[in-house]
């Protein structure tokens, strides 16, 4: 997604003629040479440009177009609703180098614009991974379920974990389902994702019910909690992850998550390959 551009409104004041002491003139020099202060009561304050994105809400009357700015983005981790397992899990990222947090679940910031539709995306370093998560989109009285991936930089998450967040974007689908209407069988739907061997043959990666994890009522309140405003609106929680089926993660250039509804065999899908920049050499 290409970043929108800030706009500046200046109120300029009719010109009138001053005469100006060289005592003046050396005190405007220092102003523009930042040495003082009082430049800023010349200049307005930006205002600033949310982050709107497009979706598409699927119902089943069809589809709909709706804009959504995007205040805050928000990842959320280990957020298993049996924490005892939680845990275990995170004594084996323990021995891996990652560190563990003082509490769980865990919430990060992540910049409002890092979230992409893209079909590629482009990554520094060849140890980055997707996670396969679910993402609650907060609007007025109306909440959205979508489908993406937190992608990951696994290097960098063992020195920190929230620098780790922001090197590579947020990604996910731009169709979505109103939360109330997929709440009443939520712990029935199936979270996915798939991933490509060295052969290239597309192989599940993770697979777990909506069951194993936190509802979004309580998601939604962690996060409320957390926030400096309390304030949920224009917010993205991208909702952490499910374990691995294999034994660790897959550097691979392809990731693919889904979100069904076995019920109504609806489902929310995404996928991209991804792109490690090395046109001047500097990952060899």
């Amino acid at each position: 997604m290409s970043p929108l551009a800030t706009s500046i409104k200046l109120s300029i004041p009719a010109f009138e003629p001053v005469t100006r002491s060289a005592e003046d003139e050396g005190e405007s020099l220092a102003m523009l040479a930042g040495n003082t202060a009082p430049l800023h009561e010349y200049i307005l304050p930006k205002e600033r440009i949310m982050n709107t994105i497009k979706l598409i809400v699927v119902e089943e009357s069809g589809e709909r177009e709706i804009q959504f700015p995007v205040r805050r983005v928000v990842n959320a981790g280990f957020t298993g609703r049996n924490q005892e397992a939680v845990r275990r899990h995170i004594e084996e990222l323990q021995k891996e180098g990652i560190p563990s947090p003082e509490s769980t679940p865990t919430a990060y910031e992540v910049i409002s614009k890092l979230v992409y539709f893209d079909d590629e995306i482009e990554v520094i370093g060849r140890r980055t991974s997707g996670e396969a998560e679910f993402v609650l989109l907060c609007s007025g009285d109306e909440v959205y379920v979508g489908v993406g991936s937190d992608h990951t930089d696994r290097e960098l998450e063992m020195a920190s974990v929230i620098k780790s967040k922001q090197i590579c974007p947020n990604v996910m689908g731009d169709r979505v389902w109103k939360l109330s209407k997929v709440r009443p069988h939520w712990d029935e739907m199936i979270l996915r994702s798939w991933v490509k061997d060295p052969n290239g043959e597309k192989t599940i990666y993770q697979e777990s019910p909506l069951a194993t994890m936190m509802t979004p009522e309580d998601l939604m309140a962690f996060v409320r909690g957390r926030v400096d405003d309390r304030k949920l609106e224009g917010l993205l929680i991208f909702s952490g992850t499910v374990p691995l089926i294999p034994e660790g993660p897959n550097f691979g250039d392809y990731f693919e998550v889904e979100l069904s509804h076995p019920r109504t065999k609806q489902k929310l899908s995404y996928k991209y390959s991804v792109k490690v920049l090395d046109y001047l050499g500097g990952n060899k």
